[in-house]
This record gives structure tokens, C-alpha cells and sequence, in this order.
């Protein structure tokens, strides 16, 4: 280019060429102002090129306005190209303020594809935050699970996946056949945990969505839209942070294999953090992002690809220009949390989440049934265990399913010396909107301690039933306590009487409780916010037992949980 243009400039001009050949426009500015040959006249107050400078400065303009335009018409391109493909759609959604930055056909109805174990691991998430399943609980596969279509990890019927490997299975190789037993081990059957799936979006806002099966393989009856994946986008990391960070997982190793994440985003992009690609023929390529960047936050979605390159270059297109318009400032989204929550009304009776103990058959069906959010056809239920006092109430499989917020229902709150579980009613507890009916896990573990438990104060009373959604919120400690067995003593109304209650109880058990740490944990549950005090560092299940087993004899509340 020097070369080129020495005959046209002089030799003192040629150098501001070598600057534009060098450097992007972006930093030429400073340099070629600094460098061009100029004589300054006070009286006028302005600065004189000599000719061939001037010269230089047309020039510059001209490959300035020659970027400018390929720019321009390179980002219309990629637009016209992906809008031009009839089954593309894409949404961009400032995740602090709930704003739509970009909508294209948002609202009209696609084939979510493996976008849809989200959703699968959305209810997984929810099992492993209630306690009734732990990283470590193992998944059984069976045939049904084992048959299913590519992509798979292609375990045997009857072999067993942890549920950690099954989070990792999921998000990077997409694994049918996993998606399949997560189902499975959860509502017994796809179909159920498919409408358990509906309803979770229902309660989350995502108006037109209809799930039939755990996996995205083909089905004309499973259909979502680019703005209800967003929303469950936004609501799988605000409800579950502390999970949501496998979607980040690059590489996931099991039984001597690795296997990619298919998210080529992750990595490449500034500020992506997840989430999650999708592809089956009738719906092109399919792929939901978040990023998180200086102070900004988006979800994206784009769906119908053409192929997985021009999917991800409108995807990141997308995200370079909508994302610098996303508010720095605090969150003002109204929280994305579906009603069904895990948080006790009452603050002293710590039943929100539950170990899992080893149960008969019977019991696990009738937790099952008790759990499924949404009864359309009869579900067989076996009978409790034989107790030689009133059986817990539980509403018919057959019509009208489960007890609405304003029933009443009987509660086990026993512990039991032997696996099998002692039917005895102890206590009634009002359940208010956005509180589970307590599974028989949470029932075996309450123990003996709802025998003496004070009353809720009024107060509590009041907030709980307002009805408000349940989210758990960042915790207060400065860092969240590694993976592990925790003990529950209580969920106190201030944060204050959370670390009180922990002295307390560090003070008056001892060894029990010798080396493991105070931990307190806000939640927000129906408008108020309740304090979880915990004892956290537990290496074994039999070791935070032995806890609770003393904390009980020192008058204490208390249960055990993995998390």
C-alpha cells in the first residue's frame, strides 16, 4: 500500500499510510493525528495540514466509510439471511430488567428439540434442592430408557448413572437415553414426568409450550416458542445458581470416554455461561445462551438454523449487538420461579428439604403420586405400609389430585427406628400457596421433634399465605460451603436469630458438632424472607445422623441433608 501510493504523497505523508495499514480505524485516530506534518496559528486557533496530508485525510475518511458500510452490510446479511429462513425465530431478553432487546417471530410456535432437557433438568434440579434425590443417588435405566434414539450414552438396561453424571450426561452430550431415566426415576413413567413438565412451564410463564417426552426427539405434539425457551432461560439460573453452573461444563469424562459440550460458544464468547443447543429435522438448529458481560446480562435464543455455523454466527451476532444495550444496573425482573415451591411456611419446622433414606417400594410409588403436579389419567396407588394408627391423608389419584393450597393435610413427623415406615399422625399443618405436600422422606426424617413444635407465630402466618412465589436467594456468607452433608436446625425470621440459634446450639452439643461450620442461608417464602441455620462439613451421612441425633436430645429442631 506504501508503495502504492508514494508517487501521490510525500515522503513525510507516506508514513501516515504505513499508520493506516498497520491499524484497525478504531486506534488510528490518535496515532495519525499525532503523526501528520500541521503548522497551529494561535491568532486562529486552528490547525493547518500541509497539501499531502491533506490528502491522507480523504483517504482515511474513505476507508473509514468503506468499513462502515461492509460492516453494515454484513450485519443486514446475516439478519436478511436468517429472517429469511421460514422456520428461524430468535429473542434476546435483558435478563436484569426482563426487557425484550430483539423479538422475531418470539411468539410463534417451534419444535424446542433437545431444548427441552432444560426442562428435564429444571425438575431434576428440583428434586435434588427438596432432598429427595442427592448428586450421588444412582439412576436405574431401563430397557424403555436404553432404546431410545441417538444421541445416547448407550448404557445397559438395569446399569445405574449418579445424578451428577446424568446433569453432565445431559448438558454436553445431550444423551437421550439419560434424559429418559431421569424421567423415569423420578415420576415412574416419561408420560408423567412429561405433564409434570407442562406444568412447571405453566407456573413459570411459559404460556405456549407442551412437553411429551424428557428428551426433544420427535414429537408434533411437543412445541414451544423462542420467548418461552428465554424465559426458561432466566428461570433455571435464577431458581437453581448453584446448579446452573454445569451448563459452563466443556468437557464431561465418564467410564473412560470424554465427550464436548455441543454449545461452541462456550469458550469462544465473551461472557457465555451456558446453556444449551437443540436439533431434530423438523426443527432446524436450535440453541438457548446466556451471557454475562461488564456489568450486563442476556438470554438469547435462536431456533431453525439452517445449520449449526450460521445458528452460531446469528446467535453471535445477536449477542455483539444487543448486549451493549442490556442495563448495568440493579435486577428489576420480577423473579421467574415456578408457585410449586420448597420452603416451609413455618419457620421452626424445618421440613423444606429432606434426606433420602432407603425406602420400601410402596412408600417411593406414594411419593411419587404425591409429587406429580398435574393427575389427567388414574395412577394406580399401592397402599402404606400397616400402621396401627390413622394412615396420612392423601388426595385421590383418580380425580381430583392433589390437595389444593387451602387443604388441610395430615403430616408424619415421626422418625422411625427401622427402614420401614410408622404411619402416625402427630401434627396438621395448613399448607399455603407455593408449599409441597411433605413427601414421606421429609416425613420419616422430621422426626420426633414436631411432637413438641412451637406454634408459627402469626406473623409468619400472615406472609406465608399470601401466596407469593418461593425463590432461595444468593447466600450471606462470603463463600457457599462445599458439596456435602449438612444439618438443619431451624429457618429463623432474622438473620440474627439464625446465628443465635447456632451458637446455641454449637454451645450446648459439643463434639457433635466439634470443627463443622455455622451457615446461614436467606430465603424468600410467600413476601418474607426466612434465615435456613445450618451446620455445614459433615464428610458422612452417618456423621450429620449423629448430629441431629444429639441436637434432638439438647431440645434442638433438626435434619440431615446432602446438598
Amino acid at each position: 500500500m506504501v508503495t502504492a501510493f508514494r508517487s501521490w504523497l510525500g515522503k513525510s505523508d507516506a508514513r501516515v499510510v504505513e499508520i493506516v495499514a498497520g491499524h484497525s480505524f478504531s486506534v488510528l485516530r490518535q496515532r495519525f493525528l499525532r503523526r501528520l506534518p500541521v503548522q497551529f496559528v494561535p491568532e486562529r486557533g486552528v490547525v493547518v495540514l500541509s497539501k499531502g496530508a491533506r490528502r491522507a485525510v480523504r483517504f482515511v475518511k474513505s476507508i473509514a466509510w468503506s468499513a462502515a458500510i461492509g460492516f453494515l452490510a454484513s450485519t443486514i446479511a446475516i439478519a436478511s439471511d436468517a429472517e429469511a429462513n421460514p422456520k428461524y425465530s430468535g429473542i434476546v431478553v435483558d435478563a436484569k430488567t426482563g426487557e425484550t432487546l430483539y423479538s422475531y417471530k418470539a411468539d410463534t410456535q417451534r419444535y424446542p428439540a433437545s431444548l427441552t432437557k432444560i426442562m428435564t433438568l429444571y425438575i431434576l434440579f428440583e428434586e435434588l434442592e427438596a432432598g429427595r434425590l442427592s448428586l450421588n443417588s444412582p439412576l436405574k435405566v431401563s430397557s424403555t430408557a436404553a432404546a431410545k434414539a441417538p444421541s445416547k450414552l448407550g448404557l445397559r438396561p438395569g446399569s445405574t448413572i449418579a445424578a451428577k453424571d446424568a446433569i453432565l450426561a445431559l448438558v454436553t452430550k445431550s444423551a437421550n437415553d439419560i434424559a429418559a431415566t431421569v424421567a423415569e426415576n423420578i415420576s415412574g413413567s416419561e408420560a408423567a414426568f412429561a405433564r409434570r413438565m407442562t406444568d412447571t412451564a405453566r407456573r413459570i410463564g411459559m404460556r405456549n409450550t407442551t412437553f411429551r417426552n424428557a428428551s426433544g426427539l420427535p414429537d408434533s405434539g411437543q412445541v414451544t416458542t423462542a420467548r418461552d425457551m428465554a424465559q426458561l432461560g432466566r428461570a433455571i439460573q435464577e431458581r437453581f445458581p448453584k446448579y446452573y453452573r454445569y451448563f459452563g461444563t466443556r468437557v464431561f469424562s465418564y467410564k473412560g470416554r470424554k465427550y464436548a459440550n455441543h454449545n461452541r460458544l462456550l469458550g469462544r464468547v465473551k461472557g457465555v455461561d451456558g446453556i444449551k443447543t437443540g436439533y431434530i429435522g423438523a426443527s432446524g438448529f436450535n440453541l438457548v445462551t446466556s451471557v454475562k458481560r461488564d456489568g450486563r446480562e442476556v438470554v438469547a435464543v435462536v431456533m431453525g438454523g439452517r445449520t449449526g455455523a450460521s445458528r452460531n454466527a446469528q446467535m453471535t451476532k445477536l449477542i455483539e449487538t444487543y448486549l451493549p444495550k442490556a442495563s448495568r444496573g440493579r435486577k428489576t425482573a420480577p423473579a421467574l420461579v415456578a408457585s410449586a415451591a420448597r420452603t416451609p411456611a413455618n419457620p421452626l419446622l424445618a421440613l423444606a428439604k429432606a434426606p433420602v433414606p432407603d425406602q420400601k417400594p410402596e412408600i417411593a410409588a406414594i411419593e411419587a403420586a404425591l409429587e406429580e403436579p398435574v393427575v389427567t389419567g388414574a395412577i394406580p396407588v399401592p397402599a402404606p405400609a400397616k400402621a396401627d394408627t390413622a394412615p396420612i391423608k392423601v388426595a385421590s389419584a383418580t380425580g381430583a389430585g392433589i390437595p389444593t393450597a387451602k387443604s388441610d393435610i395430615n403430616v408424619n413427623a415421626r422418625i422411625a427406628g427401622s427402614p420401614v415406615f410408622e404411619r402416625r399422625v402427630v401434627k396438621t399443618i395448613k399448607i399455603v400457596p407455593g408449599q409441597p405436600i411433605p413427601s414421606p422422606a421429609s416425613q420419616q426424617v422430621a422426626a420426633k421433634a414436631a411432637n413438641d413444635n412451637a406454634p408459627v407465630k402469626p406473623k409468619a402466618v400472615a406472609k406465608a399465605a399470601s401466596g407469593d412465589e418461593t425463590v432461595t436467594l444468593a447466600s450471606n456468607n462470603s463463600a457457599d460451603p462445599q458439596p456435602g452433608w449438612q444439618v438443619q436446625i431451624a429457618a429463623a425470621e432474622s438473620e440474627d436469630l439464625a446465628v443465635s440459634m447456632l451458637k446455641k446450639a454449637k454451645t450446648s452439643v459439643g463434639r457433635a458438632l466439634r470443627g463443622k461450620d455455622p451457615y446461614t442461608e436467606p430465603v424468600a417464602a410467600g413476601g418474607a424472607t426466612l434465615y435456613r441455620a445450618r451446620f455445614v462439613g459433615f464428610d458422612t451421612k452417618s456423621e450429620a445422623w449423629n448430629a441431629c441425633k444429639s441436637l434432638k436430645q439438647a431440645k434442638f429442631k433438626c435434619y440431615a441433608i446432602y446438598e
